[in-house]
């Protein structure tokens, strides 16, 4: 063992520490950040409930699905609701907080990739919210659509004129969808084989049930996604693939080998010698 190496072992587990240190504060301020943003601009309700009610207008001259008949079938499975109720509340911020993590070991250009993908995103989606406040369609009277999380649990968001810790009026675009698409892209670039598609799975179920429980239109899925596509064309892409890499396999040493004899000389000439041009075969 060559004792000089032994120091270096501590030094490279403290700096990669520091490194996952300083990515977790970046993401928790960009997190605080977001938070912050979203509060300051939560007091334009009469303004976000017109926004909504003209959203509704347009969608239904382009012929979307009305969302308040897509709701109507799941609220007579109270199952659904809850179940519904628990991904939109559960599964958004974890499952984006797994996917960074497991991009940071696993595939670090991909995981700066990812990063920033999400932090173009998110930008783009707080200055959507500053010039077009949007009411959901759970508080857009017009639409006739259930405030599923308050009355059947569990709830995200309280009473909109007294809720201090988020900004309701920000439906467009829908992060919950920009995010979970995000969360797609990053995973399916990194895999291979036709099981990777499946990684679509979470961007669909969480825009049906951001419709389902009223806190989305279909529009603001669909503006989420525009924005994804324009933030990744904008970004440099990363140097690598995102396929893991490995080390070129090499023999070790000792490895047989065999030297082609040359070929007997013909008639007439003098005998031929194997040189280091010959071809190596290996058994």
């Amino acid at each position: 063992m060559n004792t000089a190496e032994l120091p270096a072992a501590p030094a490279r587990r403290a700096a990669a520490l520091r490194r996952a240190a300083r990515e977790l504060g970046l993401v928790a301020a960009l997190f605080v950040i977001y938070k912050a943003a979203r509060v300051a601009g939560a007091d334009r309700g009469s303004t976000a409930v017109g926004n909504g009610e003209w959203i509704w207008r347009v969608e239904r001259l382009f012929h979307l699905p009305d969302e308040a008949a897509f709701q109507r079938p799941v609220l007579s499975h109270e199952l659904l609701v809850h179940l519904a109720n628990g991904y939109y509340a559960y599964v958004h911020f974890p499952a984006t907080a797994l996917c960074l993590i497991w991009l940071y070991v696993r595939h670090p250009v991909r995981y700066l990739w990812t990063r920033r993908m999400l932090a173009g995103l998110t930008a783009a989606a707080l200055a959507l919210h500053f010039l077009v406040p949007l009411a959901p369609p759970r508080l857009t009277a017009l639409t006739g659509m259930v405030d599923t999380g308050s009355r059947y649990g569990p709830a995200v968001y309280g009473p909109p004129d007294t809720d201090a810790l988020s900004n309701q009026y920000a439906a467009m675009p829908s992060l919950h969808v920009g995010w979970a698409l995000a969360v797609a892209v990053a995973l399916f670039t990194v895999t291979g084989g036709r099981l990777r598609w499946l990684w679509l799975a979470h961007p669909l179920a969480t825009l049906l049930v951001v419709v389902t429980t009223g806190n989305h239109y279909w529009l603001d899925g669909i503006v989420a996604a525009v924005l994804l596509a324009i933030v990744c064309l904008v970004l440099p892409r990363p140097r690598t693939g995102g396929q893991p890499t490995h080390p070129p396999t090499r023999r070790p040493a000792g490895w047989p080998r065999q030297r082609v004899r040359a070929r007997p000389a013909q008639p007439g000439h003098p005998p031929r010698r194997a040189d280091a041009g010959d071809v190596v075969r290996t058994p």
